[in-house]
């Protein structure tokens, strides 16, 4: 099995949609993504996902199903160093890497943070919708690991976003999600490509071998927007928070 998770174009956050690059983004995608034999597509409820997979589902003469926990991972939390409520994950180096638990599997639910914000019950939940998914193609959650009921080749596209995507990966590897979160980089319409591994007969595990690929977008002359990133030195102008 092959799943792949692609982010949403360069996003117009408060009109719930693409910028004008996120719809060239998208389109360039499509022409990437359509031709491939996909056995079936998912996308986010939120608009700049539909708004992604559109131009690719057009181009295909596809559908996709809507699944509503593929929207953005966003528990609410009054991280350290705000007032203000902020998105679960999106911490400062500085404070995060304070608390070990937060790189270990299961520990970095117990952060007295994410205790209050819920983040590890919302966790869950996803991670069960998945699994479900998962199992309806034939590969069914059994420990860290998956059995492999029905093995099989199929594809899975799902257009969602970058908060989420890493929450499936570290589900997938058995890892924290927060360093997922804060050393990758998925840059808008990124494709990240995750295989089945089946080393032994019924026996399964996953492995990514591409993350935030945007050969598409390079292969058009189109350079990959920095919305995934923030500055690479302080005080350049680019986004800092």
């Amino acid at each position: 099995m092959k799943l792949l998770l692609i982010r949403h174009g360069d996003p117009d956050y408060e009109k719930e949609n693409l910028t004008e690059v996120g719809k060239r983004e998208a389109a360039l995608l499509a022409e990437r993504i359509a031709p491939m034999d996909i056995t079936e597509y998912f996308v986010s409820p939120l608009g700049r996902a539909q708004a992604t997979a559109a131009p690719t589902l057009e181009q295909a003469g596809r559908i996709a199903q809507v699944c509503e926990w593929l929207q953005e991972f966003s528990p609410r939390i009054h991280r350290p160093d705000s007032e203000r409520p902020r998105i679960s994950w999106d911490w400062l180096p500085q404070d995060w890497l304070q608390d070990p638990r937060f790189l270990l599997p299961e520990a970095w639910k117990e952060n007295e943070i994410f205790r209050e914000g819920g983040v590890g019950e919302e966790y869950d939940r996803v991670c069960a919708a998945f699994d479900a998914l998962l199992a309806a193609h034939g590969y069914v959650r059994d420990g860290l690991l998956y059995r492999a009921e029905r093995p099989n080749t199929e594809t899975l596209a799902f257009f969602c976003h970058f908060g989420v995507s890493c929450v499936l990966m570290s589900h997938l590897m058995n890892s924290s999600p927060m360093p997922l979160w804060h050393g990758l980089c998925m840059a808008p319409s990124s494709v990240t490509v995750i295989y089945s591994e089946e080393r032994r007969p019924g026996i399964a595990s996953f492995r990514a071998s591409q993350v935030g690929d945007v050969s598409h977008l390079y292969a058009a002359g189109e350079e990959p927007s920095f919305a995934a990133r923030f500055c690479e030195v302080y005080g350049n102008g680019d986004r800092i928070d």
